[in-house]
């Protein structure tokens, strides 16, 4: 989705999170560097990074998603407001899919904190339900922290 001028909702946080990033006229990244925090990886062709939705497009259909507008909708899978869309590693990003914090977690575990805040932050501000599992899990990782 548009997110002004050229650019789509990927180049903004190709650009947002990464360092040195140089788009062409297409606002597409040309060069950069990008530290997934996932995985830890650093890649410098911006083909290896997906865009990831923290709350997954599908997880959050089955959490509420179903009951909104179109426009609803668009707006959620396009936020850059929140802490919904991060640049990661492609592979780990599809190994995730739509699965929830009780079915994967992010492989660095340094990052467990983080993850399942970001996760949490998004799941209250878009009012959208959590099973017993990913609260369970959800409330293992906080306790931690």
């Amino acid at each position: 989705s548009s997110q002004g001028g050229a650019c789509n909702t990927r180049e903004v946080v190709l650009k947002r999170d990464g360092e040195d990033v140089q788009q062409d006229g297409k606002c597409a990244a040309v060069e950069g560097r990008w530290f997934s925090p996932y995985d830890g990886a650093t890649w410098e062709d911006a083909q290896d990074i997906d865009i990831d939705h923290i709350v997954p497009l599908a997880q959050a259909w089955r959490s509420g998603a179903n009951a909104w507008t179109t426009a609803q909708r668009q707006a959620f899978a396009n936020d850059l407001t929140r802490s919904q869309l991060i640049a990661v590693t492609d592979r780990v990003n599809q190994a995730k899919g739509d699965k929830d914090p009780a079915q994967w977690m992010p492989p660095l575990a340094s990052y467990a904190c983080t993850y399942t805040q970001m996760w949490v932050t998004v799941k209250h501000h878009y009012k959208l339900t959590v099973d017993p599992a990913e609260k369970n899990k959800l409330a293992a990782v906080l306790n931690g922290c």
